[in-house]
């Protein structure tokens, strides 16, 4: 009996997100790489451009689903691959607009406000879904990072938009948040094991350092900026060294977290390596070493997870909403 395909957009899995954050992410690293290495410009410009017209595509595909259904996103916040997923498709907005502000100001700036609006918005349906689901979805995870500490991304095209308080607020606010989960996490850690599946999610905890340290340096606390940075290659140390227990499930949806992470580590190492003499060295060779490697491993892991949703099979490995 002849089946007839499903219209576009009807199961878009919120998983195509994270790899789209490191990717865009990875663009900004490489505009960041024109100073120490005096790399020509246009080339986080050619990735942003690319990634930016794969994004606006994802958020048309996802629009199509939500339009039918509104209900489909709460639904997709009810699973871990789901609220990382549209956490980071938020957290894109705000990297779009850091992409945006030496080029169009104006839009930068309307970007910015949108993703405030639309971060404050899914966390109050989230929080909602949190407070009247089961118990087990209120524990923390590296996921929380996106949904609570998020808004430092934010901070990234907030800078050098004039909004020097706002982001000093939410430097503040974010730093609490995230020092919160990650005791959270390390009590948690010492009671509960993390099932093979998810441990690739660990990667996050990563980020939250990185972004601290690079918004920091951007707003002139340098104290603050080299703290995060020991404690960012002190969480790069510990997860290299037990990469092959993080890694053990294989190739999955979830590697879709190693991308942002990455990105931002390399971001944070090269501004560092332009603002933080005597070490500007040591700084600089540990941006391009991160930097190449962002640049090796970002760009399959998206094709990867690209593939998997174009085969229709991303969907149903992350369990997401169908309309």
């Amino acid at each position: 009996m002849f089946t007839p395909r499903p219209r576009f957009g009807t199961q878009t899995p919120p998983a195509i997100f994270p790899p789209v954050l490191g990717a865009l992410g990875l663009g900004l690293a490489w505009r960041r790489a024109v100073d120490p290495f005096g790399v020509p410009g246009a080339a986080g410009d050619l990735i942003l451009g690319a990634v930016t017209l794969l994004f606006l595509f994802m958020v048309v595909a996802y629009a199509l689903k939500f339009g039918r259904r509104p209900g489909v996103l709460a639904e997709d916040l009810r699973v871990l691959p789901g609220r990382a997923g549209l956490s980071a498709s938020v957290l894109s907005v705000y990297l779009l607009s850091a992409a945006l502000v030496p080029l169009a100001p104006v839009l930068a700036e309307a970007l910015l406000w949108a993703g405030l609006g639309l971060h404050l918005a899914l966390l109050a349906v989230l929080i909602r879904g949190l407070a009247t689901g089961p118990a087990e979805q209120r524990r923390v995870t590296p996921v929380w990072h996106l949904h609570f500490v998020g808004f430092i991304v934010a901070c990234l095209p907030a800078v050098p938009l004039g909004h020097a308080g706002l982001a000093t607020v939410l430097l503040y606010g974010t730093t609490a948040m995230a020092l919160a989960i990650w005791a959270a996490s390390l009590v948690q850690a010492r009671r509960l094991s993390v099932p093979a599946p998810l441990r690739p999610l660990l990667a996050i905890h990563l980020a939250p350092a990185c972004l601290i340290g690079t918004v920091a340096a951007s707003l002139g606390l340098m104290p603050l900026a080299l703290a995060a940075a020991a404690l960012a290659v002190l969480l790069l140390v510990l997860m290299l060294a037990g990469a092959r227990w993080i890694l053990a499930a294989g190739v999955s949806p979830l590697w879709g977290a190693f991308t942002f992470p990455m990105a931002a580590f390399a971001s944070l190492m090269l501004v560092l390596a332009g603002t933080a003499e005597p070490l500007g060295d040591l700084f600089r060779i540990a941006g391009g070493v991160s930097l190449v490697a962002a640049t090796l491993a970002i760009p399959p892991i998206l094709l990867w997870v690209m593939q998997a949703w174009a085969k229709g099979k991303l969907g149903a490995q992350t369990n997401a909403a169908r309309v």
